[in-house]
């Protein structure tokens, strides 16, 4: 009787969990464990399990074409840059009847989009890269508090320097280069404005125009004041700031979901900053993906209310579709305010992409240690510029 049982448990496992979809993203640790939450409710909800591998990006640019060629897919739903999905339509699947485009917040999938109005990809939820993190409790025990001027803020770093136990005032976190071309995005739109920032992802300006080099300058005075360190891989500066050897980071809203304590956590934006980067993580279903109808069900998931909201209840999000407020976290609210009267923007490395934004990253590892390097880098990045 048990043996029976035991089987007809087995058997009803199955029926109800028939099929799986497997899924790429960029997320691991506990950016990973915030997006999981999200696949087992899809789990729940229609039956279809789930397999989540972590590839970045940059690697999956070198790999996808390839299995493209192959007529092959490494997974069902593939998270990745929207100009690698535009520049390779004929691999990917239209969506455009597939999700509801009209739930989206204006302009969230016009990077996804072509010129013909198809849709080839989702907006999962973005993460808004507001400017230079602090903690509360840091602040009011060294009786610091934001800038509002540019004069204020050197004042502030020069302030950080002397306290007992801090390295140095701005931590830089690296990776493969993207946390410092997010400080120097920064940098570019607070000092040439949102116009800047548009006009070098178009081409249309030169990366030795004055607006760049104004911006640039602003950026290379403090490097060589020394009050960035030394770029150090990110989530391991992460701690170390947390803990008290720095006094700032910049970094992006999924920081929230990052610390023992988000109540404690405040962010500034450079005084005068009129924009700010609104990044969008896009996923898109493969012509070859060997789950294609479970896959097309998990995008729709991920498009839908349901799908962000349980996203951004686990913080660090911002959601692409019209989610209730009552979802976010405290601090993610707070973060929201910093958007009003400001320009959202694309991701300048990301926009451009292709070999560009490798000596982009490189580029800006070097202006890091050597700040004098300055006009060697802008020549570079102006020659490698996509013609």
């Amino acid at each position: 009787m048990k043996k029976l049982l035991v089987t007809v448990l087995v058997v009803l496992s199955t029926a109800l969990i028939s099929s799986t979809v497997s899924v790429i993203g960029p997320w691991s640790g506990v950016e990973m464990d915030a997006f999981l939450p999200v696949l087992e409710e899809f789990k729940a909800k229609t039956g279809i399990d789930y397999t989540y591998q972590t590839y970045r990006a940059e690697d999956l640019a070198n790999v996808l074409p390839a299995q493209f060629s192959a007529k092959k897919a490494p997974a069902d739903v593939i998270f990745m840059w929207s100009n690698f999905i535009t520049s390779n339509t004929q691999h990917v699947v239209d969506l455009s009847d597939v999700i509801d485009t009209d739930a989206y917040i204006p302009g969230a999938l016009d990077n996804v989009k072509t010129s013909d109005g198809r849709v080839f990809g989702i907006s999962y939820t973005a993460k808004v890269k507001p400017g230079f993190w602090y903690r509360k409790s840091f602040f009011e025990s060294h009786g610091l508090k934001a800038p509002t001027t540019w004069d204020e803020f050197v004042a502030l770093l020069e302030k950080i320097e002397t306290i007992p136990g801090v390295k140095d005032a701005i931590a830089s976190g690296n990776g493969v280069g993207w946390p410092l071309s997010d400080v120097t995005e920064h940098f570019l739109i607070t000092f040439g404005g949102p116009e800047l920032q548009k006009d070098l992802i178009e081409g249309n300006t030169t990366w030795r125009s004055y607006a760049v080099r104004n911006a640039m300058e602003k950026l290379v005075y403090l490097l060589e004041k020394g009050y960035f360190s030394e770029p150090t891989e990110w989530t391991t500066i992460l701690e170390q700031w947390w803990n008290g050897d720095y006094g700032l980071y910049f970094m992006g809203q999924w920081i929230t979901g990052m610390v023992d304590d988000p109540n404690d956590l405040a962010v500034f934006s450079l005084p005068g900053n009129r924009g700010m980067v609104f990044s969008i993580d896009y996923a898109f279903v493969p012509e070859y993906a060997t789950n294609k109808a479970e896959a097309l069900e998990l995008v729709k998931f991920l498009s839908s209310v349901e799908g962000q909201s349980i996203q951004v209840a686990q913080g660090g999000h911002i959601a692409t579709v019209g989610v209730d407020m009552s979802n976010y976290p405290a601090v993610d609210k707070e973060i929201a305010k910093l958007t009003e009267g400001v320009e959202t923007l694309n991701d300048l490395d990301d926009s451009i992409g292709g070999l560009w934004q490798t000596a982009f990253w490189d580029q800006l590892k070097l202006i890091w240690v050597r700040p004098e390097r300055l006009d060697d880098a802008l020549m570079d990045l102006d020659e490698k510029m996509p013609k």
